[in-house]
């Protein structure tokens, strides 16, 4: 999560556009970005602006923590603006070559002027022309404003993805609570579980203060306390709070969190052997992998 004024949930989708023009150039830049686990950045630049790459790449990852961009720059003369220039070296250049490849073959002279403008490179747009380190300022403003649009989108969308999260939590802990409560009686269910298996099995049940019954739901009790998963389950919940106020990118430290959550999880259905607590575990599981799969949107 990063804001500039209250912590905000972000989305890593999101869409930005910017255009500025500069000395008869108008610069346009198109953001888009998806979902990834880390940042990775694509940029797709005219062949002469390829030296801003590494530039572009900073001012992203100053702004973007999470997802997938891919940038498009591309650069226009402005309307009205003179659109051609003519690179009178290389023209002399290939006249020089073409005449001295028709002496070679004994030709006459082919060199005309409308042969040297259709040559490549000769008359070329204006932008080309333009050294690509005096619209880095143009190319800038027009990034900076495409990466307003898109982390505003990033941000509006967040707003969702935070009230989801939210909900799923509220879940997983009323599903824990039930489980903490269910807890105390597992010991008194195993006993009466016990008991009646011996009398089915047409044996005498033992007295309630037999040492061997005692000692046996005594086991069974210290092999099923679940109250450090109950504990540390209690501390996933606070620092998924503590994420909500956060102005930092948190994706990836939920990511984590529903990864630790899921451990605590699946011990409470193993440890406690008990049926109850078993479909409650089943009903945490199936909230948690909904958590999960939203954690994977945010920055």
């Amino acid at each position: 999560m990063r804001v500039n004024r209250g912590a905000t949930m972000k989305s890593m989708t999101g869409y930005g556009r910017g255009e500025t023009s500069q000395r008869g150039f108008k610069v346009t830049v198109e953001l888009s970005s998806v979902n990834r686990k880390q940042t990775e950045i694509a940029v797709n630049l005219p062949r002469e602006l390829e030296v801003l790459e590494a530039q572009i790449r900073d001012e992203i990852n100053r702004r973007v923590a999470r997802g997938r961009l891919t940038v498009r720059l591309s650069v226009h003369a402005a309307k009205g603006a003179a659109h051609m220039r003519i690179d009178g070296a290389l023209a002399r250049t290939y006249a020089r070559e073409l005449r001295a490849l028709a002496k070679s073959l004994r030709l006459p002279d082919p060199v005309t002027l409308d042969m040297l403008a259709r040559a490549p490179g000769v008359l070329r747009p204006e932008e080309e022309m333009t050294e690509a380190v005096d619209l880095w300022p143009a190319a800038k403003k027009a990034l900076d404003a495409a990466l307003d649009v898109l982390l505003q989108m990033r941000k509006r969308e967040g707003g969702f993805l935070a009230r989801d999260l939210k909900a799923r939590v509220a879940v997983l802990r009323a599903g824990v609570a039930r489980v903490r409560d269910l807890a105390p009686k597992v010991a008194e269910r195993y006993r009466e579980q016990l008991l009646a298996r011996i009398k089915a099995a047409g044996l005498e049940a033992p007295g309630l203060d037999d040492e061997r019954l005692v000692k046996e739901i005594f086991y069974f009790a210290d092999r099923s306390d679940v109250s450090e998963e109950l504990t540390r389950l209690h501390s996933h919940f606070q620092q998924f709070d503590d994420c909500v106020k956060s102005a930092e990118p948190v994706g990836r430290t939920l990511d984590f969190l529903a990864q630790e959550i899921n451990r605590e999880i699946n011990t409470l259905g193993s440890k406690a052997n008990d049926s109850v607590i078993s479909r409650e575990v089943v009903l945490l599981k199936a909230e948690l992998e909904k958590f999960r799969e939203q954690v994977q949107n945010v920055e």
